[in-house]
């Protein structure tokens, strides 16, 4: 069974992108840049980013490329994983204060770890009095 012209394309032909009404770079771009910031840009981080969301390393890698975006689905798992890529989505949703949030956050755990970090040197080297 052949299939006639008349059925439905799976794919647009017009080439247009998604774009969010002002935003300067396209969701596939900004999510691209943070991924290669992120993970690299090596078949290394290709497989690491698909073992993470259970995607296609084909897929995966027109990710890194900008060729796609990924699923919402796909999109949701790697903000768990990243905080890169969870303030760059906020940011072209246009959301700074959730974007500094987020840091405030990261410098929060941050300062816990050094604090940490300092309780734990030997007595004579922690207390400089």
């Amino acid at each position: 069974m052949s299939f006639s012209e008349k059925d439905r394309n799976l794919q647009s032909k017009t080439g247009k992108e998604f774009q969010i009404p002002g935003a300067a770079e396209s969701i596939a771009t900004g999510i691209a840049a943070a991924l290669k910031a992120e993970f690299g840009s090596t078949p290394a981080a290709f497989k690491t980013v698909a073992r993470l969301t259970r995607a296609n390393e084909r897929a995966v890698r027109n990710w890194f490329e900008a060729k796609n975006a990924p699923s919402a689905e796909n999109l949701v798992i790697l903000m768990r994983h990243s905080d890169l890529i969870l303030r760059t989505v906020l940011a072209l949703a246009d959301r700074p204060d959730l974007v500094m949030a987020i840091g405030l956050v990261a410098l929060r755990r941050h300062l816990m770890d050094t604090v940490a970090a300092i309780d734990g040197l030997p007595p004579d080297l922690a207390d400089p009095g």
